[in-house]
């Protein structure tokens, strides 16, 4: 065999032991939260009060998107399906009940996020939140997965009680 040809032949199983590398790595990764990857948009989001009442969070036909990227980092947003449009068209010099309306109907943060496959639990580090007393805290959720459906419950709400979601994956 040439020499080039031996080169040629060497640079092909160096692709080829890459490929089967990068491929058992997302395999490892599919078992092991990669589920979560993806966009889901929200179904449900119920408060949960202590006494055992249930009521939506967001109102009956909640809007919400949640974004889990491959390298950990994630964004959600969760809001009512009505929020009052300001008067004055600018956000800035809302009037104190179209800040409050808004404040109440809307839920949005950001950060990271890993996964532990053995509690099932998905851990937000959040770096940014409509709610500012979750800055720079963990948030950790039990979650189930059920084909494209997500499940999840928040234990301390910010809007009191707790919380259950449920997502389907965005297509």
């Amino acid at each position: 065999m040439s020499q080039r040809a031996l080169k040629l032949s060497a640079g092909a199983v160096a692709i080829t032991l890459a490929l089967a590398l990068f491929a058992s790595e997302v395999a490892g990764q599919q078992k092991h939260g990669n589920e979560l990857v993806g966009a889901w948009v929200i179904v449900t989001s119920d408060t949960v009060r202590p006494d055992g009442n249930r009521s939506p969070t967001f109102d009956r036909s909640p809007k919400g998107i949640l974004i889990l990227d491959p390298s950990g980092h994630y964004a959600l947003e969760l809001m009512r399906a009505e929020l009052p449009k300001f008067a004055s068209n600018n956000r800035i010099e809302g009037t104190p009940e179209e800040n409050k309306a808004v404040v109440q109907g809307v839920l949005a943060h950001y950060g990271r996020y890993t996964v532990d496959d053995t509690d099932h639990s998905l851990t937000f580090h959040i770096e940014g939140s409509s709610f500012p007393n979750w800055n720079g805290t963990e948030q950790k959720r039990p979650f189930t997965v059920s084909g494209d459906e997500l499940k999840w419950k928040t234990a301390a709400a910010s809007g009191g009680g707790s919380a259950e979601l449920v997502w389907k994956r965005a297509k």
